[in-house]
Protein backbone atom coordinates (compact mmCIF):
# COMPACT_ATOMS: atom_id res chain seq x y z
CA UNK A 1 0.00 0.00 0.00
CA UNK A 2 1.28 3.58 -1.01
CA UNK A 3 2.43 5.86 1.97
CA UNK A 4 0.97 9.69 2.61
CA UNK A 5 1.98 12.52 4.08
CA UNK A 6 -0.90 13.93 7.06
CA UNK A 7 -0.95 15.69 9.07
CA UNK A 8 -3.13 15.01 12.96
CA UNK A 9 -4.28 17.44 15.15
CA UNK A 10 -4.68 16.30 18.94
CA UNK A 11 -7.01 18.06 21.19
CA UNK A 12 -6.54 16.57 24.99
CA UNK A 13 -9.45 18.06 27.34
CA UNK A 14 -8.39 16.16 30.43
CA UNK A 15 -4.31 16.31 31.68
CA UNK A 16 -4.64 12.76 33.16
CA UNK A 17 -4.86 11.43 29.37
CA UNK A 18 -1.32 12.88 28.16
CA UNK A 19 0.46 9.47 29.42
CA UNK A 20 -2.07 7.13 27.56
CA UNK A 21 -2.07 9.37 24.83
CA UNK A 22 2.27 9.48 24.80
CA UNK A 23 1.89 5.79 25.16
CA UNK A 24 -0.26 5.24 22.12
CA UNK A 25 2.01 7.81 20.13
CA UNK A 26 5.44 6.12 20.88
CA UNK A 27 3.53 2.72 19.44
CA UNK A 28 3.60 4.29 16.20
CA UNK A 29 6.78 6.21 16.36
CA UNK A 30 7.71 4.74 12.52
CA UNK A 31 4.72 6.98 10.88
CA UNK A 32 5.48 10.38 13.18
CA UNK A 33 7.98 12.71 11.27
CA UNK A 34 7.43 15.82 13.77
CA UNK A 35 5.69 16.21 16.74
CA UNK A 36 4.61 19.88 18.44
CA UNK A 37 2.69 20.38 21.57
CA UNK A 38 1.32 22.99 23.45
CA UNK A 39 -0.37 23.00 26.62
CA UNK A 40 -2.81 25.67 27.49
CA UNK A 41 -2.64 25.29 31.15
CA UNK A 42 -5.02 28.65 31.60
CA UNK A 43 -8.23 26.72 29.42
CA UNK A 44 -6.80 23.30 30.21
CA UNK A 45 -6.61 21.51 26.96
CA UNK A 46 -3.32 20.44 25.12
CA UNK A 47 -2.53 20.48 21.57
CA UNK A 48 -0.74 18.26 19.99
CA UNK A 49 0.09 18.18 15.93
CA UNK A 50 1.87 15.81 14.17
CA UNK A 51 2.86 15.27 10.58
CA UNK A 52 3.28 12.12 9.36
CA UNK A 53 3.96 9.41 7.25
CA UNK A 54 2.32 5.72 6.37
CA UNK A 55 0.01 4.24 4.74
CA UNK A 56 -4.12 5.25 5.55
CA UNK A 57 -4.24 1.94 7.68
CA UNK A 58 -1.69 2.96 9.63
CA UNK A 59 -2.44 6.74 10.11
CA UNK A 60 -6.19 5.79 10.47
CA UNK A 61 -5.00 3.04 13.70
CA UNK A 62 -3.66 5.68 15.22
CA UNK A 63 -6.11 8.80 14.88
CA UNK A 64 -9.00 5.68 15.93
CA UNK A 65 -6.72 4.79 19.02
CA UNK A 66 -6.66 8.48 19.89
CA UNK A 67 -9.87 9.06 19.31
CA UNK A 68 -11.83 6.51 21.94
CA UNK A 69 -9.59 7.94 24.83
CA UNK A 70 -12.33 10.01 27.05
CA UNK A 71 -11.59 13.33 26.52
CA UNK A 72 -9.59 13.29 23.38
CA UNK A 73 -10.31 14.75 20.02
CA UNK A 74 -8.25 13.92 17.03
CA UNK A 75 -8.56 14.81 13.29
CA UNK A 76 -6.07 13.64 10.13
CA UNK A 77 -5.76 15.12 6.71
CA UNK A 78 -3.93 12.62 4.33
CA UNK A 79 -3.01 13.92 0.92
CA UNK A 80 -4.79 12.22 -1.69
CA UNK A 81 -1.89 10.60 -3.57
Amino acid sequence: MEKRIGTITILIKERRQSSDVNQILSEHADIILCRQGLPFRDREVAVISLIVEGTVDKINALTGLLGRLPEVTCKAVVTKS
